[in-house]
């Protein structure tokens, strides 16, 4: 072999140089790709914090652009019903006598009239899926109506949501609940008719019950005085929450008028502070108990007057006994 050739044979040394270059230069590449990597990877959890911020920014100025709004004229959770002349069912009372009633001619539905100097005081808590308050409303709409006509009865309706588990998960319920919030915030004249409308004609347990649209619709037929506001407030479930937290208070009780009652079912029907735990397809047995109740506290306000009595007793026996002496004289 020549000695030209000698130099084209790489030495030792100059062979792991070159490897060493090599290495280094697709470590080199590796570090980049790694570098690349870690910063596509920041970018991308950015964008994802950024996002998730986002949606929880959205969330939140959702709910403090939307309140919990709270429905008006609803005293103690309740609607007091005091002008029912524009509904039908008032219409019907007037014209048509309770058959139950027939016994004892007209007296029986004005019970609380003859016997007290003031009214009655009766708070119906009612969740329109419940098969129970809707038996109560059809046998006692006429004989409330009459009350509440005659001046005899204040009568206060508490819409609650205790079956809202039982409606295929819409929540009719607590729905109806708040639609009649609505009805009672928006339109308050029109309320007992809506009121009665869901309770007379109720959807069946464990179904969907009627939807947002069709509560609207229902609103609209009993001659809702603010059609476009109660069926806005109806569809965006205005009172949803409040119908939540109003069914609370009432299991948590203690309820209107009384010291120690709490909700514990629909319909719960309280009068002068006392739960009326009748047949509630009774309305004779009902009207006995409003009787009853109302006869208590005319008695328990009434205590002070007889002072006037015995100052009025002698008065009779004088005037009796000189009358008969005086006529036979002349």
């Amino acid at each position: 072999m020549s000695s030209d050739e000698t130099p084209n044979v790489p030495s030792p040394r100059n062979s792991r140089e070159a490897v060493r270059e090599k290495a280094q230069k697709v470590h080199a590449q590796q570090s980049r790709a790694r570098v690349m990597r870690r910063i596509i990877l920041g970018a991308f959890a950015v964008v994802a914090v950024g996002a998730i911020g986002t949606a929880i920014t959205l969330a939140v100025s959702a709910q403090v652009s939307k309140p919990q709004l709270t429905p008006a004229g609803m005293d103690h959770d309740g609607i007091l019903v005091s002008d029912i002349s524009a509904t039908t069912v008032a219409a019907e009372a007037s014209t048509a006598p309770d058959p139950d009633d027939t016994g004892a001619g007209g007296e029986t539905a004005p019970a609380p009239a003859p016997t007290t100097s003031s009214t009655v005081d009766i708070h119906i808590y009612v969740d329109y899926l419940s098969p129970d308050a809707g038996e109560f409303e059809r046998a006692n709409a006429r004989q409330l109506v009459n009350w509440i006509s005659e001046g005899a009865a204040t009568v206060t309706y508490h819409p609650v949501a205790l079956l809202t588990a039982s409606s295929n998960g819409t929540k009719y319920s607590l729905r109806s609940a708040a639609a009649a919030a609505c009805v009672a915030t928006h339109s308050p004249a029109q309320f007992y008719a809506f009121n009665h409308d869901l309770l007379d004609d109720q959807p069946e347990v464990n179904t969907d019950g009627f939807s947002d649209a069709q509560l609207a619709d229902i609103a609209g037929a009993v001659g809702s005085d603010n059609v476009k506001s109660v069926r806005s407030c109806i569809e965006d479930q205005d009172y949803v929450t409040w119908a939540k937290d109003a069914t609370s208070r009432a299991l948590e009780g203690p309820l209107v008028g009384s010291d120690d009652l709490v909700l514990t079912a629909a319909p719960m029907i309280v009068v002068n502070g006392e739960a009326y735990v009748g047949a509630l397809d009774d309305p004779s047995e009902f009207s006995q108990f409003v009787l009853t109740v109302a006869s208590d506290a005319y008695y328990a306000t009434e205590t002070p007057s007889p002072s006037t009595s015995p100052s009025a007793t002698p008065t009779p026996t004088e005037t009796t006994e000189p009358a008969p002496t005086e006529t036979p004289a002349s």
